[in-house]
């Protein structure tokens, strides 16, 4: 039988163990939901505060909360970031061995534990089944619910046995949470975890601080190391591939550029995969190049950009993939390139994998809307909300379409010699062939397969061979021609041809952008973000971040779980001298403060003696000084610091005396290998002079 503890309220829960003074959208709701012994239903973006909806009631309730959770990585994230919160948290998962298992289930047993986090594989053995038996439960929170449905993009059928143990529980709330669902895949939740009475709470799907871009795929590498080079040196990120091989490749060649790249992806040994997520948690300069495994319960809030090599296999998982990025709230990318082979492999790939006819329809469908996205003039963040059913009223200035104006012409006509061309040609043939047909290209195939002989042979020499490639592609996505999934891959045309070859309908099409460096969108990403007004305030956070650094490495935790970027910043802007002080800092809670709050206040206060003088210089008024040309003493320390592997670029300028840039330099060269061929020099030039000093000494004594 659940009750409340009344002498807590969610506020003052929320304000003592987390540091937050206010909630965020929906929160309060649907807490006050489970508190009342009610279901809930809960539709979140990533990094909104899903968790808080069901840590804060488990906290209040009499009994265990038991989050099910597929992401062994997530919950022991948050299970560590709860304890430092001063929260009483365990989890059970394959990850622990039976010595570990016998801890946590002692605790469990004799109410030492308010929020327990089990695998779904832990959670149906008769073991764990016996646990439940013996103890009272506070909520079911079902955690990436879409998980239940086999329309979600991560399908999982132990998900659909949860509800045959929660009705053993007929008085015990229930929430069913996650952050990607369309219509469909959110009513087959609602059906298969028995949720059809739970109150149902829905918030914006919008990640204002995430600018989109979408580019046409020309040079993968190339456009990738721009982006990065341009954008995001010395920051985490995360690039997606689609295949094991290519994703090996990649972070072989990136590192080989100075990038300070790790793969990642179920083909390697566990070890090794562990010990790279490890690095890009605890790290602030690693990209991650993955397949679409990585990122699933990855909680790194400061992950500055998400880029796709390969086109995602639905809108859900590009939402979902991309919301990995920015969780704290700060400017982020989404990043993706594509091309008509990536919509051709996707494709063959769902024609070729398990499920009925129906299955692969919607997935068909779901593949079509991403490409019709990335095809799209029209406003990025428009076309994604709406695809989730939620408008968004006007342009939102932080997306490629919105800041590069997209020219639209009357593609009729290109249309219909397009379609006549497949349709004449046996609609057997790609768009390079095709264009060779237009353009009157007599080629050894064309001349071979006498299509210098059709009607329309060479009808297209008013357009480029880029830009029938375009047309063909455009008219791909918006279902006037389908690919045939046989051995030839050709276009087919499909019933909106014929509206079109007969001119009954018109065609828009878009003329691609040329590829232009966009200026980054004026709108503020978020109203929290803090700016610094002077330079005493940047070198302030920095010492700061190392001071976290320090602690993180000592506790063997991410920084982040110390305290994210945004209190730091916020401990540098207003500049707490007292303890009371603060806990008025966001992400500060008692607990942190127990622990923490004594040696952030000795910097502070010794930043605030020692840097009075650099408060006064606001940064735009401050001019760049010329970079001296580090000392062989700097150059030796700034190494040394790169192979540790415990700083990030910034951090190791602060600590040596240099610029980020000549790091950044260092590093590029580090990577490639240089500094271990000058070790090798090196100590083969001193052996040499120890012996030289040796045969002399011999001489001498002669």
């Amino acid at each position: 039988m659940w009750q409340v503890f009344m002498e807590k309220t969610a506020q003052h829960v929320l304000s003592h163990y987390y540091g937050y003074p206010l909630f965020r959208e929906n929160q309060r709701e649907i807490i006050d939901t489970l508190l009342a012994g009610q279901d809930a239903f809960v539709l979140m973006p990533t990094g909104s505060g899903k968790s808080i909806c069901y840590q804060i009631p488990s906290i209040m309730l009499n009994g265990v909360g038991l989050v099910v959770s597929p992401l062994i990585a997530l919950m022991q994230d948050q299970v560590e970031a709860l304890r430092q919160n001063g929260v009483r948290a365990a989890f059970l998962n394959s990850s622990l061995s039976m010595e570990e298992f016998e801890q946590v289930e002692f605790r469990v047993l004799n109410r030492q534990c308010d929020i327990l986090y089990v695998a779904p594989e832990r959670f149906f053995t008769e073991r764990f089944q016996n646990i439940l038996g013996k103890i009272p439960v506070a909520l079911f929170a079902i955690d990436e619910a879409h998980c239940v449905s086999q329309w979600g993009h991560d399908f999982r059928p132990e998900y659909l046995r949860l509800t045959e143990v929660m009705r053993k529980f007929p008085a015990v709330p229930r929430i069913a949470l996650t952050a990607t669902a369309d219509s469909m895949t959110r009513k087959d939740i609602v059906e298969k975890l028995d949720l059809a009475d739970a109150s149902r709470f829905v918030s914006s799907f919008d990640r204002p601080n995430i600018n989109y871009q979408v580019k046409l795929k020309t040079n993968g590498k190339k456009q990738l190391l721009d982006f990065i080079q341009n954008d995001h040196i010395t920051q985490a990120g995360i690039v997606y591939t689609r295949t094991r091989k290519r994703t090996d490749e990649m972070a072989r060649w990136l590192q080989d550029k100075g990038v300070n790249a790790l793969p990642y992806h179920a083909g390697m040994d566990a070890q090794t995969r562990q010990n790279h997520q490890r690095r890009f948690l605890r790290e602030d300069d690693i990209v991650i190049v993955a397949t679409i495994a990585f990122g699933m319960g990855i909680d790194k809030p400061d992950v500055r950009f998400v880029a796709h090599l390969d086109l995602p296999s639905s809108m859900e998982a590009y939402y979902q993939e991309t919301g990995r990025s920015g969780r704290d709230g700060l400017p982020a990318d989404a990043w993706m390139i594509y091309s008509i082979a990536d919509v051709v492999a996707m494709r063959r790939l769902l024609e070729t994998s398990d499920g009925d006819p129906a299955f692969k329809r919607i997935q068909q469908q779901k593949l079509d809307a991403l490409f019709g996205y990335c095809e799209s003039a029209a406003c990025r963040r428009q076309i994604l909300l709406a695809y989730f059913g939620e408008a968004y009223p006007d342009a939102c200035g932080n997306c490629d379409t919105c800041r590069q104006e997209i020219e639209i012409w009357d593609g009729s006509v290109a249309a219909q010699k397009a379609l006549s061309c497949v349709y004449r040609t046996g609609q057997r043939f790609g768009a390079v062939h095709l264009t060779d047909v237009l353009m009157g290209n007599r080629t050894d195939r064309v001349q071979q397969l006498r299509h210098d002989r059709i009607k329309t042979f060479g009808v297209g020499d008013d357009l480029s061979q880029t830009e029938w490639r375009s047309v063909f592609r455009q008219l791909l996505a918006g279902g006037f021609l389908t690919v045939d999934m046989g051995k030839i891959s050709g276009f087919r045309l499909t019933e909106k041809s014929w509206p079109v070859l007969k001119g009954t309908q018109k065609v828009q099409l878009r003329k691609d952008p040329h590829p232009i460096k966009l200026k980054k969108s004026v709108k503020p990403s978020s109203p929290t973000v803090l700016e610094f007004e002077n330079v005493g305030e940047r070198r302030l956070f920095e010492k700061l971040r190392l001071l976290r650094l320090e602690i993180a490495t000592k506790l063997g935790l991410p920084p982040y779980v110390v305290f994210h970027d945004k209190t730091l910043k916020e401990m540098a802007v207003r500049k707490p001298q007292r303890r009371a002080a603060m806990l008025q800092i966001t992400g500060i809670g008692e607990k942190k403060l127990e622990r923490y709050g004594g040696r952030f206040l000795e910097v502070i206060k010794e930043s605030l003696e020692n840097g009075a003088r650099d408060n006064a210089v606001g940064l735009s008024k401050t001019k760049p000084q010329k970079n001296e040309k580090p000392s062989h003493a700097q150059k030796e320390q700034v190494i040394k610091l790169l192979r540790e592997g415990r700083l990030d670029s910034n951090q190791i300028a602060e600590m040596v005396g240099v610029s980020p840039p000549t790091v950044w330099a260092f590093k590029a060269h580090y990577n490639m290998g240089k500094y271990d061929e000058e070790i090798s020099q090196d100590k083969k030039a001193k052996l040499i002079e120890v012996i030289t000093k040796k045969k002399n000494t011999k001489c001498s004594d002669s």
